[in-house]
């Protein structure tokens, strides 16, 4: 028995070593010391998801700065206890993805003008070592201080949308993808895409110049249905936020009418095959790779929401975003991480989604922003309560723009946001509205009742700030490492 399971554990070991396209000696010895970091408890990866506009950027920034000082955090039980000892960033390795750019975007929103850091779009990487006092006479007696290594992956929003096309043939994602153009708000911004591809010959000998001109008409049609419509789904990520691959011909290709098959395939040297081909190189070489080198890895995943905007656009973009977020978390696994699972088969075992933006509204609305964020994830948090995951809810705001005042109303009191308005140079008092606690009515819709507004930052204090810089921060801290910093 014993003999067997070393046997397997070898060959997970190996596996997961040819997965990952090891072959250096350096490379090897990275993963091995990996794994034995993952054995002790000593390394957890935490992923970091959301889409377009949901503060991916700010919330690393803030939850960085705030660990390696060690302040405003209350509710994170390391820093209440007075255990946390420390924290501090780790240089990258040589075979690490490019740094994170923590430094350029904590002195843009500490700068005497914040402003808000410039969005995610391409791979970076972040490792904070964290040294912490052990809770409990037995724990210390082992050993008296211990060491967290938390590594963040950051990415575009865009990337995620790209994992739902490793289980779609070029075929059923063509049809998918011409199918929604057809439909309301995309169908007017489809046009010139679609008149085009109208008039080619998917089955004619490939054209380098058509292939390229229809590639570029889907791009700007995607790019049309982010800033135009707002709308959430564009595949592929890539064509929107290319990063590295600006330029490769892994981007020239779009789907095409269905037509007549040779033998169940696209006839050789034609228009289809060449895009065909082009799909499943990119569904290979950029969505499998990504998936297997850094979302298979992830132990621990918050998914940061900008429920406000979706409000903000309309029925067409809340139903947009709430079928975005349901088709990309069936990406992920959810299960309890043993020591053999995180050794063999790493699975998300925390998992939080939050509303971010919650300084935006008035404080007595950040029960009914949690509650409508639920509405819009259930299918996602069903799927991972079936594994056994309690999936936690929150709203908040990772530095926050706004102070709550109160004022009068033709004898009312209203609950009301004090800040600087994106865009304007003075402070203003605004009232924003109110969230409701489930999925938005016909009527909600009709009446244009949701109209919230953008924040300019608030600066972030470096030394010691005089009111509360963030939301519900310490909270979201302590769901996903407190465990880990006992």
């Amino acid at each position: 028995m014993a003999s067997r399971f070393a046997g397997s554990g070898l060959r997970e070991i190996a596996g997961l070593m040819d997965l990952a396209g090891l072959a250096s000696p350096a490379a090897l010895q990275r993963r091995a010391q990996d794994l034995a970091n993952l054995a002790l408890d000593r390394t957890l990866r935490l992923a970091v998801t959301g889409l377009r506009g949901g503060g991916k950027t700010v919330f690393i920034t803030a939850i960085v700065h705030h660990l390696l000082h060690s302040r405003e955090l209350p509710f994170l039980s390391a820093v209440q206890e007075d255990r946390l000892l420390g924290a501090k960033l780790m240089p990258p390795r040589a075979d690490d993805p490019p740094p994170f750019p923590f430094a350029q975007a904590r002195a843009a929103l500490a700068a005497a003008q914040p402003s808000w850091p410039a969005p995610t779009d391409r791979l970076s990487a972040l490792r904070l070592r964290l040294r912490f006092a052990a809770k409990g006479a037995i724990r210390r007696r082992l050993a008296e201080h211990r060491v967290l290594n938390l590594e963040i992956i950051d990415y575009p929003g865009e990337w995620l949308l790209d994992l739902p096309l490793l289980d779609q043939s070029y075929p059923a994602w063509s049809a998918e993808t011409l199918a929604t153009a057809e439909l309301p708000p995309r169908e007017a911004l489809a046009k010139d895409w679609r008149s085009f591809i109208a008039g080619l010959d998917p089955e004619a000998p490939a054209d380098p110049h058509q292939v390229a001109q229809a590639a570029a008409l889907y791009t700007r049609y995607l790019e049309r249905c982010q800033t135009e419509a707002g709308l959430s789904r564009v595949q592929p990520g890539r064509f929107t936020m290319p990063g590295d691959l600006a330029g490769s011909e892994l981007l020239q290709f779009c789907p095409l009418p269905p037509g007549d098959m040779i033998d169940g395939g696209a006839r050789a040297g034609s228009l289809r095959a060449l895009m065909g081909e082009r799909y499943e190189r990119y569904r290979k070489v950029v969505v499998r790779s990504f998936y297997r080198d850094h979302f298979s890895r992830f132990d621990r995943q918050i998914v940061l929401v900008d429920v406000l905007g979706a409000l903000n656009r309309g029925r067409a973009c809340f139903a947009d975003v709430e079928a975005t977020l349901a088709t990309v978390l069936r990406s992920f696994r959810y299960g309890p991480s043993g020591l053999l699972a995180r050794l063999f088969r790493p699975r998300i075992e925390v998992l939080l989604f939050a509303a971010s933006k919650a300084d935006h509204v008035a404080h007595n609305q950040h029960h009914n922003l949690r509650l409508l964020l639920e509405r819009m994830v259930g299918e996602a948090a069903g799927n991972a309560r079936f594994e056994g995951i309690k999936p936690a809810f929150m709203s908040l705001a990772a530095l926050r723009s706004t102070d709550v005042v109160r004022t009068d109303h033709h004898g009312q009191a209203l609950s009301c946001v004090r800040g600087i308005l994106k865009g304007e140079n003075r402070e203003t008092v605004l009232f924003p509205g109110e969230i409701p606690p489930d999925l938005p009515a016909d009527e909600d819709w009709s009446e244009d009742r949701f109209r919230f507004r953008d924040f300019a930052p608030r600066r972030l204090a470096l030394q010691g700030a005089d009111k509360p810089q963030h939301i519900r921060l310490d909270q979201a801290i302590e769901v996903l490492l407190g465990d880990r910093l006992q």
